[in-house]
């Protein structure tokens, strides 16, 4: 929705408010404050309302509000002694009576990133995203490293629920050419950009770490780190403590930094891991059977490596549910691995987020949405955990809910991210389970743009053209989905995907029969 004021018109989706053709600068805060006035428009708004909705109910002093009160005035031409657009009520609050005129800001339906999920409590934390860090080593086969820093990185600020972080995949620019950051903040939606460098030699390492707000494309705060290989981590948790204190000094002393993690007892471990993560996000058949085999290797050097660990347990569900291995075998491995993930780390998102998955793909719908309820807990930026959140709901019949997790999901991990086409495929699942097959459809073929060989998205065509009438289509997407995943059946579907109820089954099963499925 997109309102027009005065000379004014404010986006709250692409977090933009326009003066005429020029875009005006407006705090985090004070753009939340000006959205929630316009939104109650019709009605005066209680301080208690305005702390709640802009804060999250944090106590705020008399003054901050009467601050941002008065920004929001002045970047849209008003102020307090004439109070034209927001009026001050005595002992009652405050309300938004100039005249607005609303408008729906992209069509019903449509599945560009700008629809996904944007709710008033994300809305009121900072968004930042983390560029993927430079190799300086001049060795490619070193390039998993830098993105292990950067990884580690943004676990960290992911775990501080006040913050938006998008996900590392989603913030992909070339790394051999310049960039104008607030080309990338806009693309990405994010107010922060955090860009580095690693230079790895021998036993020793350089991080080069930069802090840059966007909106005005300044320098906010840089820092150099040389230290021996073994100080790594301490470096890690200096640059995010680093960046959260800058970015929001007052929430960094209320929350008091609770994010640590353990890292693993040794470093060559850690490389192992960093090395199958990286393999893991890339969501290939080879690369998940590569990643396996590295992350097995870092769990044999540390068999307590909880990280390690949940990773590898979801791998191998990961790959069963897509069909690219024998589900009972793959489950034996990611059930032990995941309980051995939780013994080594409760507070690791990872681990209870392979245990979601687990319960997911064995039928345990209830333990699977407790699961990844706490994995989102932990870190409500894990985008990973939020769209299997969302497939867990769809599976068990909620699927308007599984929509808005999917779609949730898409917006911390942005257009880029390998797993943006997965949850595109989710919430085309959602759709079908409400019968909204044509929109289905029109996902499912976004998701297999993306991504050609994912099987899931190939499901949801082929069953939502069969239930749609359309023949043509149908038999289309079902060759296509015998390429990719050549041991489909109606026996496998019944057997392997974890529907909860039987109704439900049928009618999924059904789409696939009047395809032709056997």
């Amino acid at each position: 929705m997109r309102f027009h004021f005065s000379e004014h018109m404010l986006d709250p989706v692409r977090r933009e408010l326009h003066r005429g053709r020029v875009i005006v600068p407006v705090e985090p805060q004070v753009f939340d404050l000006l959205v929630y006035l316009l939104e109650h428009r019709e009605q005066v708004v209680g301080k208690d309302d305005l702390i709640t909705a802009v804060w999250d109910g944090r106590i705020v002093s008399e003054s901050t509000l009467t601050s941002r009160i008065n920004a929001a005035r002045k970047s849209i031409g008003d102020n307090g002694r004439e109070q034209k657009l927001i009026r001050t009520i005595a002992r009652k609050g405050f309300r938004f009576v100039g005249e607005v005129r609303a408008e729906t800001a992209l069509p019903v339906g449509d599945s560009s990133p700008e629809r996904w999920i944007d709710t008033a409590a994300e809305r009121s934390r900072p968004a930042i995203a983390v560029l993927p860090f430079v190799n300086m080593s001049g060795d490619p086969e070193q390039e998993y490293f830098s993105e292990g820093i950067g990884e580690d990185i943004i676990t960290a600020l992911s775990k501080l629920r006040w913050f938006v972080v998008v996900a590392r995949n989603s913030s992909v620019v070339s790394k051999s050419r310049a960039v104008d950051m607030r080309q990338v903040a806009a693309a990405l939606g994010v107010r922060y950009v955090v860009d580095g460098s690693v230079r790895k030699g021998g036993d020793r390492v350089r991080i080069t770490v930069q802090l840059i707000d966007a909106a005005t494309g300044s320098h906010i705060w840089a820092e150099r780190y040389d230290r021996d290989l073994a100080d790594v981590f301490a470096v890690q948790d200096e640059i995010t403590e680093a960046i959260v204190a800058t970015i929001e000094p007052q929430l960094y002393v209320a929350e008091n930094f609770r994010a640590q993690r353990k890292p693993p007892d040794s470093m060559d471990a850690w490389d192992l891991a960093m090395r199958g993560l990286s393999h893991f996000w890339r969501v290939t058949r080879q690369d998940n059977l590569v990643a396996q085999a590295l992350l097995e290797k870092a769990i044999a050097i540390d068999p307590h490596y909880g990280q390690a660990l949940g990773v590898l347990a979801t791998s191998h569900t990961f790959g069963a549910h897509n069909g690219w291995a024998d589900m009972d075998s793959s489950l034996r491995i990611a059930r032990t691995a995941a309980e051995a993930a939780i013994v080594a780390d409760d507070e690791d998102p990872w681990a209870h987020y392979a245990l979601g998955s687990v319960h997911l793909v064995t039928r345990r719908s209830e333990d699977s949405l407790a699961a990844f309820s706490t994995a989102l807990r932990l870190n409500p930026n894990f985008s990973l955990a939020q769209g299997y959140y969302g497939l867990a709901l769809s599976y068990s019949g909620r699927w308007e809910e599984g929509d808005t997790a999917a779609r949730r999901a898409l917006r911390t991990c942005g257009p880029h991210d390998p797993f943006s086409a997965i949850y595109t495929g989710i919430s085309s699942y959602a759709l079908f389970c409400g019968r909204r097959y044509d929109e289905a459809m029109r996902l499912a073929r976004e998701a297999i743009r993306q991504r050609g060989d994912f099987a899931g998205a190939h499901r949801v065509l082929t069953a939502a053209a069969g239930m749609a009438g359309d023949p043509d289509l149908a038999a289309a997407a079902l060759r296509a989905l015998h390429v990719v995943q050549p041991n489909i059946s109606l026996r496998w579907i019944e057997g392997h995907m974890p529907i909860k109820d039987a109704h439900e089954m049928e009618h999924y099963l059904d789409g696939f029969r009047r395809a032709g499925l056997r």
